[in-house]
């Protein structure tokens, strides 16, 4: 059984506020779990069912973990039913931030508050090898449990930094591209993109403040055919992508 007190602060951690207080974020689920486990981030506590306890047989033994039952597990956590895993972890420390023209390309994201969206991003960015995504201060929060669920292990690798958006592509050093989506931008299907620079990707109901548009250098448009009025931030994303990487 779990203490007042360890409840009080794993509850807590469900609040952006609390986690930046303590310098800790909730991960939920096995598979999320598996990958904390398997990376470089620091884990305060692990709480698992008896049965997700056979996979952490070394943890067990060790006395790294702790056996809850299902319900107390869900109790616990933000999802509906959790009948596998949940771990505290350390927040990162940020990692310096210094693009140029080696370093690959960056992913940018402007006012993308959907915490599904934005963990999908993350996954996107590490399924590419991106170097990181750098958000304004109008994103979600990187480290909600429903954004690092939805990135599907992918917190672990990714860096991640939280900007004032329109100063920081301000800041970049000259002649470093910086691309962002528009529907009267060049056809991004008959482009030949390097991944270098920084894509800008805005939500779908607003797309880029205008402070942010201004400090594009080129707009990438994706050519549709159907009827749809617009495309969810991550599949565009997804789309704008492949293109950089497909002759890489």
């Amino acid at each position: 059984m779990v203490s007042k007190a360890v409840t009080k602060y794993v509850h807590a951690l469900h609040l952006k506020k609390y986690r930046l207080r303590h310098g800790a974020f909730l991960v939920e689920g096995g598979k999320s779990v598996l990958e904390l486990l398997s990376s470089g981030l620091q884990t305060e506590r692990v709480f698992v069912t008896a049965e997700f306890a056979l996979k952490l047989p070394a943890q067990l033994a060790l006395g790294l973990v702790e056996v809850l039952s299902e319900d107390e597990l869900t109790r616990l956590g933000t999802l509906a039913t959790n009948n596998t895993a949940l771990a505290i972890a350390r927040l990162p420390e940020e990692p310096a931030l210094l693009p140029n023209a080696a370093s690959g390309l960056l992913l940018a994201l402007d006012q993308v508050r959907d915490p599904g969206n934005l963990g999908t991003l993350i996954r996107l960015a590490d399924w590419y090898g991106l170097p990181g995504v750098v958000l304004s201060e109008t994103c979600a929060d990187p480290w909600a449990p429903k954004t690092v669920a939805a990135t599907m292990g992918s917190f672990t690798r990714v860096p991640v930094w939280q900007r004032e958006l329109p100063a920081w592509l301000g800041s970049l050093p000259a002649g470093l591209p910086v691309y962002g989506a528009d529907l009267h931008g060049d056809n991004v299907h008959g482009l030949t993109l390097q991944p270098q620079g920084v894509l800008v990707m805005g939500s779908e109901s607003h797309g880029l403040t205008p402070e942010v548009e201004a400090r594009l250098t080129q707009r990438l448009h994706i050519p549709g055919r159907g009827q749809a009025e617009s495309l969810n931030v991550a599949i565009s994303a997804a789309i704008l992508l492949d293109n950089f990487h497909r002759n890489a």
